[in-house]
């Protein structure tokens, strides 16, 4: 990284301050990187401006995959020896001089067990690895959480024969850097970002997955890619595909069975493992899953089984709809598998896709997801090729939103759906479906937000409380929480250059809508013209008011910012003195800083009743004067008719008179 010392950190205009600690006491020492101790994550030593002489490391946090919240704020109270707690979570300035996310955690008390690799004998694994790791998971498993990063590069030993410590887990979503040799086959076909907190048994099994490779003494499986090691996994079972022909110690062989247990209810509590005897005496019969007697063979890869079938079509699902519309997938399971009760569940599917148009894709993807469903009860939500966990949906839209326009599109299809009410369907016995039908309907209710304030975004700053708010206006600033957000547009405003649009975007107003539970929707539907005065101008100034209520300090930039952009809403004061007068007013309040004296003057109802009254009578008298001016018009013109029709009566009698005396004359002479 840089070489300037985080004690004098670079500082910017309206930025927060170079000497802002992270929870008040740390702070992140950028020109001393941490190589090594992330597991996975960038770290830097961190101070503790309280206890200097704490051995601290700072995680940073990548937009795309936010920290897990649940976890921190479940753990940064709690004393668990033997693993790597977060401490506190905070903004702090990089050398850069942009704003970046940072977890405090402990710091390792030494190498990973990865840095060295050896052969461990098999009382040095029991009493250094597996009894530390156990009573960790147990402190987690009654706290309620999941660690989801349990591999040899992220667990740590001081010195020989010391109990290992377990790293660090909280910067980025459960079990994202986690490879696949060290999931179970249903966690790691997962999107990374997808996979969930899951269940404590998935850190048995990678715990047992860390046992096996510290016994070897090498990487079991090396030189195989994520998919291949997944269909191994699937097609002999994980003990004897990670296992093989190694020659293990008895305990450690017994052990594993149980860890590595396909069914993660066949896996003992980590509390058992206290006492490996006791854990190793513990065995749960698995019946073996039925293989067929001919292979069914999927871009090259021979299928034996139901689970391998639904993996092959979870990353191929345009085979499962040739697979039904040849009618070989009934046939295949049927005759070669022999599984006539699988077969008429599988067939159900197909009954119901039948009901709709054979060109629906949509159709399409749901019935190849349920037919996963059918052939592997275990396996993850698969939605055209992308396959995660329920609780994972926020981790994949937040990189979706960042990263992956494709992943986004296939979310936002997934969403629509509601996709995960019918895979619980299928699955009612593993998982709470009326629950999770209730979230995809709010999820979906959510997408189907017009304008600003909805759609994805707004679900996935629901689902990741601690994302930054990906505002193009926010470039380089991290704005996690509802109080960041008025003093980061603050500093903004400050720019000329940037003030160009509304202070308030379709990210920014997801991001308030989501931190305030909805309480603002009616202000931010404003931004689509659907509620009455739905002018985009005043929907920002009535959120951002609201905010500055409960969250901020005079901001007149801000102030000043919105005063520019709702400068054409004085039109709506017909009088050009009030209308004048309102303007100047609204220019002394930016000043101040002060948003909701600003918005009183548009919300002032009598003010405008008063004005709408004066134009009422206005308009009034200018009709009376009209209609006047009109009877004016008329009267005139029957004056101009009588008139001359009595210059013709008296010219006629003009006439008749003259014609009379020459008569007369004539006659009389």
């Amino acid at each position: 990284m840089a070489e300037k010392s985080a004690e004098h950190p670079p500082t910017r205009e309206g930025g927060r301050g170079a000497a802002a600690l992270i929870g008040g006491r740390y702070q992140v020492d950028f020109a001393s990187p941490f190589a090594g101790a992330g597991g996975g994550m960038m770290a830097f030593v961190a101070r503790d401006q309280q206890n200097v002489a704490a051995g601290l490391m700072a995680l940073q946090i990548r937009p795309s995959a936010p920290a897990r919240v649940h976890a921190i704020e479940h753990l940064s109270k709690s004393a668990i020896p033997g693993l790597l707690l977060p401490l506190a979570h905070g903004v702090a300035l990089t050398p850069e001089g942009s704003e970046a996310g940072f977890v405090i955690c402990g710091a390792p008390p030494g190498p990973s067990l990865a840095a060295s690799p050896r052969v461990w004998g098999e009382r040095e694994l029991l009493e250094c690895v597996l009894r530390p790791a156990a009573m960790v998971l147990d402190a987690l498993a009654t706290r309620g959480v999941t660690h989801r990063a349990i591999r040899p590069d992220n667990i740590f030993q001081g010195s020989a024969g010391e109990p290992v410590t377990l790293g660090a887990a909280w910067a980025g979503p459960p079990g994202s850097l986690q490879p696949a040799l060290y999931e179970p086959p249903y966690v790691a076909m997962c999107h990374p970002a997808g996979r969930g907190d899951g269940v404590i048994a998935d850190d048995i099994y990678a715990l047992g997955v860390t046992l096996l490779t510290l016994a070897l003494g090498r990487t079991p499986l090396a030189g195989l890619d994520d998919a291949a090691i997944i269909r191994r996994k699937l097609d002999l079972g994980s003990y004897a595909a990670l296992v093989g022909e190694a020659r293990l110690p008895a305990m450690i062989a017994d052990l594993l069975r149980g860890m590595l247990a396909e069914d993660p209810i066949h896996r003992p509590p980590p509390q058992l493992y206290l006492d490996p005897s006791a854990a190793r005496a513990r065995r749960l019969a698995a019946r073996p899953g039925r293989r067929a007697q001919r292979a069914l063979k999927i871009a090259d890869q021979p299928i034996w089984d139901a689970r391998s079938l639904a993996y092959a079509l979870a990353r191929r699902p345009e085979e499962a709809v040739h697979l039904v519309r040849s009618h070989y997938l009934d046939h295949w399971l049927r005759r070669s598998l022999g599984d006539a009760v699988l077969a008429g569940r599988a067939d159900d599917v197909v009954r119901q896709r039948s009901e709709f148009p054979p060109e629906d894709s949509r159709a399409d993807a749901t019935m190849t997801m349920r037919l996963i469903a059918v052939l592997d009860p275990l396996a993850p939500l698969c939605w055209r090729g992308v396959a995660l966990w329920p609780d994972g949906l926020g981790g994949v839209l937040a990189e979706g939103m960042q990263e992956n326009s494709e992943l986004t599109a296939k979310i936002d299809d997934l969403v629509a759906a509601e996709a995960v009410a019918g895979w619980a369907l299928m699955r009612p016995e593993l998982c709470d479906a009326t629950a999770l039908r209730q979230t995809a309907q709010h999820h979906r209710m959510w997408q189907r937000i017009r304008g600003l304030g909805g759609g994805l975004a707004r679900i996935a700053y629901a689902l990741n409380p601690l994302q930054p708010c990906a505002s193009p206006l926010l470039a380089g600033r991290w704005v996690a929480r509802l109080a960041d957000l008025l003093p980061a547009l603050e500093a903004i405003s400050q720019q000329p250059e940037r003030r160009r649009g509304e202070p308030v975007d379709g990210h920014i107003a997801a991001f308030i809508a989501a931190h305030q539970d909805g309480r603002l929707s009616g202000d931010l539907g404003a931004f689509a013209g659907d509620a009455a005065g739905g002018e985009p101008q005043l929907a920002s100034l009535r959120a951002l008011s609201r905010l500055q209520v409960a969250h901020s300090a005079p901001l007149p930039g801000l102030a000043a910012w919105l005063v520019e952009r709702a400068e054409p809403l004085t039109e709506r004061w017909h009088n050009r003195a009030r209308r004048a007068d309102v303007l100047a007013q609204l220019r002394r309040l930016a000043q101040a800083g002060q948003l909701l004296p600003m918005l009183a003057l548009f919300d002032d109802r009598n003010a405008l009743a008063t004005d709408a009254q004066g134009l009422k009578q206005a308009l009034a008298a200018v009709a009376k004067i009209d209609a006047e001016r009109a009877a004016l018009r008329t009267a005139s013109a029957e004056r101009r008719r009588r008139a001359t029709s009595i210059g013709h009566e008296i010219a006629v009698g003009s006439g008749m008179l003259a014609l009379a005396s020459s008569v007369g004359w004539l006659v009389f002479g």
